[in-house]
């Protein structure tokens, strides 16, 4: 089998900042990395967030109508839609957006995005929220379990790599993404709050970290089904839980643990994690040593090395590490904890 770099021909340059595997590396299973056209600069990728308690207020069903017909005749690329319960109780349903020009994303948000977060939107006890990345190609990396699947930012590739080297190792991620070759992504500041009345926008740190990371069991049946439901998914979710509730004391900002929906609203057999991080290297120490990613990577391990290649469960992520000038976080009428509210004082 043919094995080939993550880091696509175009962005390769010399490389000072050597990967933590040697050149022979030959990782135990493929995987693959999705593949930009060359003339894609920079993706957006844009999180569009509505909260409640209790019973959905009518308001909630036409924002969510508002939000899809906008973002579906405004140039996005993909959408996708999930469900979440936060920490507080809060009923929150994530519209997720991609846009593979910026420059498009733009003339889209100025003429319709702002208003989802406009001072002068009645809101009632519903909280909006706006959190958007427009990493550069340099900033972000894509892995797929599967050469026939492509979820989240992927979904804008017209076509997927073979079998890329930089995985199935501690430090692949960092591997993965071009501007490591010759740069440490290091943090820098801390988050900020502005308050303009009803509004709260986090101005954020630079080199911040946002991973998307998720599971579709839609094709497992019979045996393979229940190891997920009953062995894999339970020690994953404590994980989540554990970011969620405790994540700040180790650079985890927030973390949503999210169920995909359908376009009728029902949930799907595909979920996900969306953390934000102070660091790729806070992610990273907690990926590689903290009891709740160690108690995870070993159910899953468990469970692949069982199933082997007839395992139907399929995997990915996408990483990226934002500088400060392609972050954007807007909050109307959200509580304390929510988004980038939790991490900034």
């Amino acid at each position: 089998m043919t094995i080939e770099s993550a880091i696509p021909d175009h962005l390769q340059r010399t490389r000072t900042r050597p990967i933590r595997v040697p050149d022979d590396y030959a990782p135990p299973y493929p995987s693959y990395s999705a593949r930009f056209r060359p003339t894609v600069s920079q993706v957006v990728m844009a999180y569009f967030g509505v909260q409640w308690r209790d019973d959905q207020p009518a308001a909630v069903t036409a924002a969510l109508d508002e939000i899809a017909n906008s973002v579906g005749s405004g140039g996005a690329g993909h959408w996708d839609r999930a469900l979440y319960v936060d920490e507080s109780g809060y009923q929150t349903v994530l519209t997720v957006a991609y846009w593979e020009d910026p420059a498009v994303f733009d003339m889209w948000f100025d003429t319709h995005g702002r208003a989802w977060t406009a001072p002068g939107r009645p809101h009632d006890g519903v909280g909006y929220f706006t959190e958007v990345l427009r990493p550069t190609v340099d900033r972000y990396e894509t892995l797929f379990s599967a050469a026939d699947q492509l979820e989240g930012v992927g979904v804008l590739a017209p076509a997927i790599s073979g079998a890329i080297q930089e995985h199935a190792y501690w430090g692949g991620v960092r591997d993965r993404i071009p501007l490591s070759q010759d740069d440490a992504m290091p943090p820098a500041g801390h988050p900020t709050v502005e308050v303009d009345g009803p509004v709260r926008r986090v101005i954020p740190a630079d080199n911040m970290c946002m991973i998307r990371s998720g599971q579709d069991w839609t094709r497992t049946e019979g045996q393979e089904r229940r190891m997920y439901v009953e062995d894999v998914e339970p020690v994953l979710h404590a994980g989540m839980d554990f970011l969620r509730d405790d994540g700040l004391a180790i650079g985890c900002f927030f973390n949503r643990y999210v169920r995909v929906l359908d376009p009728s609203g029902a949930p799907t057999d595909r979920s996900y994690g969306l953390s934000w991080w102070k660091s790729l290297a806070a992610l990273e120490r907690w990926a590689e040593s903290h009891p709740t990613h160690v108690a995870i990577f070993g159910a899953a391990m468990k469970y692949l090395s069982t199933l082997g290649p007839a395992a139907q469960l399929k995997l990915y992520h996408e990483v990226s590490v934002a500088s400060a000038d392609q972050q954007f976080y807007e909050y109307l009428n959200c509580h304390d904890s929510t988004g980038m509210l939790r991490a900034a004082p």
